[in-house]
């Protein structure tokens, strides 16, 4: 029971991360934008694999990190909390930022989708934003003693929901309609994320001591 609630506690946060405008959503709204949607598939299907990585690296990390200073968990989670409300502050805050996508549809010629795939996968290993929402998202959520099924599942979660949301804004930012419509709703939809990310961030500070 607690690894599902840690497991969701994990989805829910990365999901919300991965819903906010930054390099990795331009990269991919911008290929959707100006070529052919399969290339902004391609490029969130490198997304997926990148954040995998990424999400590989941290468990191990922090893993042994906790294993060496037991102490250290209840520390790591306040800073992890700590961090993720900072993040839906900001993300709050840049609301009201416009997001600026081509609408040149002749930009790219073609359907390379191999490229497409390498520079999705190089935008996201290349954000080091990216490793540290992971990080503070795994030392805020994970269990004292993490089994092998839990960190696997954690590292299939991350693809599912990377590659998924990507995939999804590739195909939605390749309409114009719905392009349109997005970015007519972004202010709202960034501060509705903004605000679940603070409160699950100020709830677990809260919790730590317990």
């Amino acid at each position: 029971m607690q690894d599902m609630s840690a497991l969701f506690g994990i989805a829910v946060a990365l999901a919300l991360g991965a819903a906010s405008p930054g390099p990795s959503f331009v990269m991919v709204a911008r290929t959707a934008a100006s070529s052919k949607r399969v290339n902004g598939i391609s490029a969130a299907i490198g997304m997926g694999i990148g954040g995998s990585i990424f999400a590989v690296i941290s468990l191990i990390g922090l893993v042994d990190l906790l294993m060496a200073v037991p102490t250290l968990y209840i520390v790591m989670k306040i800073v992890g909390g700590a961090y993720l409300a900072y993040l839906g502050v900001r993300i709050w805050k840049g609301a009201s930022e416009s997001l600026a996508v081509s609408s040149d549809t002749h930009a790219v010629h073609g359907s390379d989708v191999w490229r497409y795939f390498g520079l999705g996968l190089a935008t996201q290993l290349s954000n080091p934003k990216t490793a540290i929402v992971y990080a503070s998202v795994f030392a805020a959520f994970l269990p004292k003693l993490p089994t092998m099924e839990f960190k696997v599942s954690v590292v299939v979660i991350v693809l599912m929901i990377e590659a998924t949301w990507y995939s999804l804004v590739a195909t939605m930012l390749s309409v114009e309609t719905s392009r349109q419509s997005y970015l007519r709703c972004k202010s709202l939809i960034d501060r509705m994320a903004g605000g679940i990310m603070l409160a699950l961030g100020v709830k677990l500070v809260t919790s730590s001591s317990k």
